[in-house]
């Protein structure tokens, strides 16, 4: 490592990133180094850490580098790999625009969940193309205490478990993982949404992310909420032929979400940097020790 390593804190609806700019892909993140980074009293702090690498000099995307030459090399808050971000790609995204590296208009990033498009628009939001939902067969269920509920399994490139309850004050504390099962349906955890109806097409959420807690937004989450709520609802484009589009309230914000009629998913918010600075490596050697 350099002596001292630049990073930036940014955030979409509050869900926060450390960013670390590595376009040649030189640093060495293990998992304790990332959670050392992303503890919120002993480090930066973050709901996890943005690797910015270009798709060529990564070894899980160069194969797409003919695709997107950026490539969010996304970690949890624990140091695990995740395979997507909602939020995260906006605010990929708006760093490297702030960066230079982009402007406003379109671009494409990769990710572990496939290669994402991405509109910058002069207003400051940003939209993401998030792709389809997979809703994989057979029931679910979440529970938390004594309550329990029969949840959506819905694939966004990473796996949710979409309830719908009266109150969002049932899913409890959400430090912990919510117990669900069968445990087959997610081998790998889950993420957990737990959502409550506001008005026509618009709902409000509470999410634990797998790997790093509650959080106060989820991007791929919200994409899963509308897409469960739309197949509740009565309004599957895919079955109606006409796009919907719902409003998700997340504790940090609010996001619009529009399935078209072919199935393709996209996600609007803000994306905000909010500061720029140097790690110390020495610090960091230290922390992971």
């Amino acid at each position: 490592m350099s002596t001292r390593i630049p990073f930036l804190k940014g955030h979409g609806t509050e869900n926060d990133f450390v960013i670390i700019p590595d376009p040649e892909n030189t640093l060495d993140l293990p998992p304790e180094t990332v959670a050392a980074l992303c503890d919120r009293r002993a480090g930066i702090g973050g709901d996890g850490l943005l690797h910015v690498v270009r798709s060529a000099s990564h070894p899980e995307a160069a194969h797409l580098a003919s695709e997107a030459e950026w490539f969010m090399d996304y970690r949890n808050g624990d140091g695990s790999i995740a395979e997507m971000c909602g939020n995260g790609v906006r605010v990929f995204a708006r760093y490297l625009q702030h960066a230079g590296h982009v402007t406003e208009g379109d671009l494409a990033v990769a990710t572990r969940g496939g290669v994402k498009t991405v509109h910058i628009d002069k207003a400051g939001d940003v939209t993401v193309g998030m792709g389809r939902a997979l809703l994989p067969a057979g029931d679910v269920t979440v529970s938390v205490g004594e309550r329990d509920w029969p949840a959506r399994n819905v694939n966004m490139g990473n796996p949710h478990a979409v309830a719908f309850v009266d109150d969002l004050a049932h899913a409890g504390d959400l430090y912990s993982p919510p117990p669900f099962s069968p445990a087959a349906a997610y081998p790998d955890g889950v993420n957990v949404e737990f959502v409550v109806e506001r008005g026509p097409r618009h709902v409000a959420m509470r999410v634990h992310e797998r790997g790093s807690g509650e959080t106060r937004s989820c991007g791929t989450g919200a994409c899963a909420v509308a897409a469960a709520a739309a197949r509740r609802d009565g309004a599957d484009p895919a079955v109606t032929g006409t796009p919907v589009t719902y409003t998700v309230d997340v504790p940090g914000g609010t996001l619009v979400i529009t399935e078209r009629a072919d199935g393709e998913i996209e996600m609007t918010g803000p994306a905000v940097i909010v500061a720029e600075g140097e790690i110390d490596a020495d610090w960091l050697e230290n922390a992971v020790r």
